[in-house]
């Protein structure tokens, strides 16, 4: 079911409900590039755990309403308006990718409203003190937050212009991400469901412009507005060590300093190995123990 929310100043988000409609609300935030209609667990699945998912096009995506300049910390807002709009007190949040500093800001920012969030492949806050933040990092994206902190013109000019090719063939931005692709996330894309959905996801984040695309990579690089000490909510951290997207250097750092956090790191696993660990995610924010989380593709 899709549908409009209209946020308190008066933007318009595109927002989809799945699963049980009865169920337990969870929020389900897309990566970088993304849409509502990305990754996620199969409807029957939904039903099963009996859970209400909840995705949305942030901003600039797809065809929610531009916010320039917009802090990851916005993401609360909207979210909150989401959940007011659809009749929803209290909800879980998982975010993966791009999604993850949004997850970790409703974490911080809505403590009387999240009762757990779950944060898979995630970078850290560029200004981490301690970490290399560009070690271990696939040289496409290395350039890409590069412009990002020297020149956002230039980014997003880059980024507008891959959006293009990539709105007149959406295989093209798998293709070129193939190229740094590791091991296990080669087996992953080479799922003709999970490319098919990718395509789709890619295809409807980019359709009306690169917006979202540009202002994710300039929010990442700039300061997040909230603190990760005031996290007072259950988070599970999920990484794959041989993420070259988002290093699981990143992982470690967010773990040594969100209070209530439990880290869980696969040795085999890589970037994409996030959507097959999805079911066991939503378990776990309805309460269910993380060791039953696998990793593997």
């Amino acid at each position: 079911m899709r549908t409009e929310v209209i946020t308190g100043d008066g933007r318009r988000l595109a927002v989809e409900v799945s699963g049980d409609l009865n169920g337990f609300p969870v929020f389900l935030l897309h990566g970088t590039p993304g849409s509502r209609l990305g990754p996620a667990p199969r409807p029957m699945l939904l039903y099963h755990q009996r859970v209400r998912l909840i995705t949305y096009d942030r901003p600039g995506y797809g065809p929610s309403d531009r916010l320039p300049g917009r802090p990851v910390s916005h993401v609360a807002a909207d979210v909150s308006a989401i959940a007011d709009a659809l009749g929803i007190e209290r909800f879980a949040v998982v975010g993966r990718s791009g999604g993850g500093p949004h997850a970790l800001a409703c974490a911080a920012l809505l403590p009387d409203r999240v009762t757990r969030v779950a944060v898979l492949v995630s970078l850290a806050p560029h200004d981490a003190d301690g970490l290399d933040w560009f070690a271990g990092m696939a040289a496409s994206n290395v350039r890409e937050y590069t412009k990002a902190l020297a020149s956002p013109d230039r980014l997003a000019a880059s980024l507008r212009k891959r959006s293009v090719a990539i709105r007149a063939n959406p295989v093209r931005l798998l293709t070129q991400l193939r190229r740094e692709l590791t091991e296990s996330d080669l087996r992953v894309v080479a799922d003709a469901a999970i490319r098919a959905m990718l395509m789709r996801n890619y295809s409807e984040a980019l359709r009306v412009s690169a917006d979202g695309w540009v202002d994710d990579a300039l929010s990442f690089c700039s300061p997040w507005g909230f603190s990760l000490e005031d996290i007072s909510v259950p988070v599970l951290l999920w990484h794959g060590e041989q993420d070259v997207f988002a290093p699981a250097g990143h992982t470690r750092w967010l773990a040594e300093r969100i209070p209530s956090v439990t880290a869980i790191f696969q040795p085999a696993a890589a970037h994409f190995a996030a959507l097959r660990v999805l079911p066991d995610i939503v378990t776990w924010l309805l309460g269910g123990r993380p060791v039953l989380i696998r990793g593997g593709p």
